[in-house]
């Protein structure tokens, strides 16, 4: 059977290898209510509380909440930089900003380019919407061409589908100039490999 490697990590603060304890006053992380820092206060001899809003929410001495006796694991950490640090990591991004990065590349993919996934969105939907402007046209254009609407009405059709070409060609031409100042930056527009 091979050796397991077994780490552990005490996040709470203590100086000796009792259970953290808390009482009234203390900053405490409580990560299943939010992502802030709450002060505990005494709602009775042994119960403890973070108001947030008008939700009381109940804790004990140990940290575990109060109303519920099947949690055997505390819901509170002390404010401390490595407790702000561990929850960070256990909860991705909700104590602190991490950036996610979703890889697509091939393996033989020797350069590449990371950009938001919002500038992404903004280039996805510039297509799609450019693709409906194209298909729109095209229908339009068997419209005339099967003699289905008037003489007048197509006059006013093409007028309407030359100012949409003109603003989606403004448009794609925007997009396009962002993507090729960033290509510019790669082998593709140093005179590379394409």
């Amino acid at each position: 059977m091979p050796n397991s490697i077994r780490t552990t990590s005490n996040t709470q603060t203590t100086t000796n290898s009792a259970p953290a304890t808390f009482k009234a006053g203390d900053s405490v992380l409580c990560p299943s209510v939010g992502n802030g820092t709450y002060k505990l206060v005494q709602k009775s001899k042994d119960c403890l509380t973070i108001n947030i809003g008008n939700v009381e929410c109940l804790y004990r001495a140990d940290g575990r909440a109060y109303h519920d006796d099947c949690y055997v694991l505390p819901s509170l950490f002390h404010d401390t930089p490595a407790n702000r640090q561990a929850i960070a990591t256990l909860y991705r991004g909700s104590q602190a900003s991490q950036r996610i990065v979703i890889d697509i590349t091939e393996a033989d993919d020797t350069e590449v380019i990371i950009m938001s996934s919002h500038e992404l969105s903004d280039i996805a939907c510039d297509l799609e919407s450019a693709a409906v402007v194209i298909s729109d046209i095209g229908k339009l254009l068997a419209l005339i061409h099967y003699e289905k609407i008037e003489t007048h009405v197509a006059i006013s059709m093409a007028r309407l589908t030359h100012d949409t070409t003109d603003t989606w060609h403004d448009l794609l031409q925007s997009q396009l100039s962002s993507i090729k100042e960033t290509l510019a930056m790669t082998r593709y527009g140093k005179g590379g490999e394409q």
